[in-house]
């Protein structure tokens, strides 16, 4: 059982070390569709849901070693065809390999949602890669199901 707790500055420097870890896990395991972890890190930066109102970050802690993060937004989502809603996004999402398989991802996810219910928020959205099934399973446990199908063929 790890410690959850939101991010402050301070934790910036290990915040910025698991989000590269994160993109370049993701880049080697399907680097035709993802950016290089160094690309992306020049875009992105985890201040910038620091700084945010409607940004979140929480942080997992095991004797005060950060060991996993997420971090998420909310906003209403306008459509011109479906109903307005005040949904969350799970923005990103991490967990140190040998930290995984202890229910610490579950953890943060449960408090980023709870947090998320407190703001009014009424849906948590997620992107996943197919190819990341340990995340996929671990979001239908926690309740997630398939919304939208989002399908992708290669004409070159």
């Amino acid at each position: 059982m790890a410690n959850i707790r939101l991010a402050k500055s301070s934790d910036l420097q290990v915040l910025e070390l698991m989000m590269y870890e994160l993109h370049n896990e993701h880049h080697l395991a399907c680097p035709q569709h993802f950016k290089s972890a160094q690309a992306v890190m020049q875009e992105k930066r985890i201040t910038d849901y620091l700084d945010s109102p409607e940004g979140l970050v929480f942080i997992a802690l095991s004797e005060h070693h950060c060991i996993g993060f997420v971090s998420g937004h909310f906003a209403d989502l306008v459509s011109s065809v479906s109903k307005p809603v005040l949904m969350g996004s799970i923005d990103e999402f991490y967990v140190f390999p040998s930290y995984r398989g202890q229910g610490i991802g579950s953890q943060l996810l449960q408090r980023i949602e709870r947090e998320f219910d407190d703001y009014g928020v009424q849906q948590v959205f997620v992107e996943v890669w197919d190819f990341n099934q340990p995340a996929i399973k671990l979001y239908q446990k926690l309740g997630f199901s398939h919304h939208i199908h989002c399908l992708r063929k290669g004409i070159r």
